[in-house]
């Protein structure tokens, strides 16, 4: 399996895992290193990703759509 079918995949679960209208969570690491987090909001269907960057705030990005985050998603574990 690609990389990139991995992160679709681990997102298709997330969506699947907020069934009860609650918020579900997911983090990305490479290396043991938090590189981001993803909520994914069901009653807005949108996902939100949360990046971590040394001595920095994490940045707060908003996706309606699955594939545009899983390449941002991509872009941030390479």
């Amino acid at each position: 399996m690609s990389q990139l079918q991995g992160i679709l995949t681990r997102l298709k679960n997330l969506q699947e895992q907020s069934t009860s209208g609650e918020p579900a969570q997911r983090y990305f690491e490479v290396n043991g290193e938090r590189k981001c987090q993803v909520t994914f909001h069901p009653k807005t269907e949108t996902f939100e990703l949360e990046v971590y960057n040394e001595k920095e705030k994490p940045k707060r990005f908003q996706f309606d759509n699955i594939d545009m985050i899983t390449i941002e998603i991509f872009d941030l574990i390479q």
